[in-house]
């Protein structure tokens, strides 16, 4: 079996043990004698496999126990809608730092249903850094502020929450949850479309504060209202049943190599072998300003439009796929989530020296 490095902003790369216990379980799932993609999700069979991806996402997250979680569909786009029809519902009005492509998307969502102050942007420099904001910047009495807590297609991201305050903060953790410890008390909403860090396709992950849960507007759809799949354990309707028992696998991955906090040692180490070859680099560079780099997107370019697809052509026929940058960005991105090894990201690097000295 030959596998790629794949370095996709998403959908990813799984860790391969992952993949190989799907692999065994494909057919007969803990001898209940099918595959998970045939069980009703009423079953008790798969309630147990839920509930066991719930609890292990609580324990390596540490997830408050005054928080919901919920496995929902639609993808973090869906979230641009359900914030504010959910919690925009006392002043109707909210402030939003636009740091990107998901950004400005969720805060011209938000703006067809409540008023979406920009507080800040980064647009300036291609969202290149992340705009200087606190709480004296709040609209007083607004009903939360959104951050994009990691860009994916400009690699920033928040090292350091910025201080709201007392404000409900509400984040799109898409591209690196599960990558570092989180306060979870510092938000009222977290949410993270699984595709990037977490599992495949299919399933988001909400985490809301319960205070937040039960005053959506009148408006909002039945399958739009958190309070909904609250109540019924993310079982109103049929869940996305099999990518909930990937992302579960994902979890037990993550407890059984120690947790969050060796996950994010692991991170840091990959991205400081990238990072260092890049700032010493004749012919590479990053676009990020330091102090805001991501450890889970890393773009980068050279001078040369004719390099950069050089570089991507070479590279994919190297066995290094999805390297190519976003096109409001160009070059390069080297998508290093979770699954990444170590081995991956050294490969790489001994590339792009090899490919720098064949082109200086």
């Amino acid at each position: 079996m030959s596998r790629v490095y794949n370095f996709s902003a998403g959908p990813s790369m799984l860790p391969l043990d992952v993949l190989k216990k799907a692999q065994e379980e494909m057919l007969d799932m803990g001898g209940s004698g099918q595959s998970v993609m045939e069980m009703s999700h009423r079953s008790g069979e798969y309630q147990a496999i839920i509930d066991k991806a719930e609890a292990t996402f609580r324990e390596i997250m540490n997830i408050p126990d005054n928080y919901k979680v919920l496995f929902l569909q639609g993808g973090a786009s869906t979230q641009f809608a359900m914030v504010p029809m959910n919690l925009g519902n006392k002043s109707k009005v909210a402030d939003y730092v636009t740091t990107g492509q998901w950004a400005k998307k969720a805060l011209a969502e938000a703006k067809r249903y409540i008023t979406a102050n920009e507080i800040a942007s980064s647009a300036d420099k291609t969202f290149s850094y992340l705009p200087d904001v606190d709480k004296s910047m709040l609209t007083p009495g607004a009903d939360y502020v959104h951050i994009t807590y990691n860009n994916t297609i400009y690699g920033t991201h928040y090292n350091t929450l910025p201080d709201f305050g007392d404000a409900t903060i509400v984040t799109d953790m898409s591209s690196c949850i599960l990558s570092e410890e989180v306060d979870f008390n510092k938000f009222g909403l977290v949410y993270a479309g699984a595709q990037k860090n977490m599992g495949p396709a299919g399933v988001t992950v909400v985490v809301v504060r319960d205070d937040l849960i039960g005053n959506a507007m009148d408006i909002t759809p039945t399958m739009l209202n958190y309070e909904t799949h609250a109540k019924n354990g993310s079982m109103f309707n049929t869940p996305p049943t099999y990518a909930i028992y990937i992302c579960g696998l994902v979890y037990e991955w993550i407890k059984d190599m120690g947790g969050v906090k060796v996950m994010h040692e692991k991170n840091v180490e990959k991205a400081k072998i990238l990072y260092d070859f890049l700032d010493n680099s004749k012919m590479f560079r990053g676009t990020v300003v330091p102090k805001d780099r991501s450890l889970m997107n890393v773009p980068f370019v050279t001078d040369s439009d004719e390099l950069n697809a050089k570089f991507v052509s070479e590279s994919k026929a190297q066995g290094f796929v999805n390297l190519k940058g976003h096109r409001t960005v160009g070059g390069m991105r080297a998508s290093i989530y979770n699954a990444m090894p170590i081995e991956g990201v050294k490969a790489l690097v001994d590339f792009m020296t090899k490919f720098e000295k064949e082109n200086s």
